[in-house]
């Protein structure tokens, strides 16, 4: 039986005619036209599909839809800010992160979920928070210099704002 939920994505709410079994990532891509998340694997294994939902990594391709109802998604869609990229997306052009791109909307996320969490990692911690997110061209290590390069631009921004 179809209902109408109501999901805020991006900071927008959203009327949403689903079924109870519509994946998150269906309706992201197919009902709502938001096409930056990725469908990989669709058993949860590539973390091509990661959102964030109330900041928290989350599969869009294992997550109902009727479940998000009340709560915070955020999509790749959703990080630049009018015209501008996020300091961790302009980090992972800059470094060279990005090869086939596939992966990359998913990769960021996580990566914000992390720095969100943890604004200076080691090393370590960033693999740790990057674990999940498959990546069959770039080999990690572009990928974890443009995480360290973007919590040390958010930690220069936020050091600008305190007048420091």
């Amino acid at each position: 039986m179809k209902r109408v939920i109501e999901l805020t994505i991006n900071g927008s709410a959203y009327d949403v005619v689903i079924s109870p079994q519509d994946l998150l990532i269906d309706v992201l891509r197919q009902k709502l036209d938001l096409t930056g998340t990725k469908k990989g694997c669709g058993q949860g294994d590539c973390g091509t599909c990661t959102v964030l939902i109330d900041g928290r990594r989350a599969l869009a391709c294992l997550t109902l839809a009727i479940a998000c109802e009340g709560r915070q998604i955020l999509t790749i869609e959703g990080m630049e800010k009018h015209g501008v990229l996020h300091p961790i997306q302009q980090a992972f052009i800059d470094k060279g992160a990005i090869q086939c791109g596939y992966c990359t909307p998913g990769m960021v996320l996580s990566a914000k979920a992390l720095l969100d969490e943890h604004p200076a990692p080691t090393e370590h911690e960033i693999k740790l928070g990057i674990s999940g997110n498959l990546c069959r061209c770039t080999g990690y290590v572009k990928i974890v210099e443009a995480v360290r390069d973007a919590a040390a631009r958010l930690q220069a921004a936020a050091d600008c704002g305190k007048g420091a």
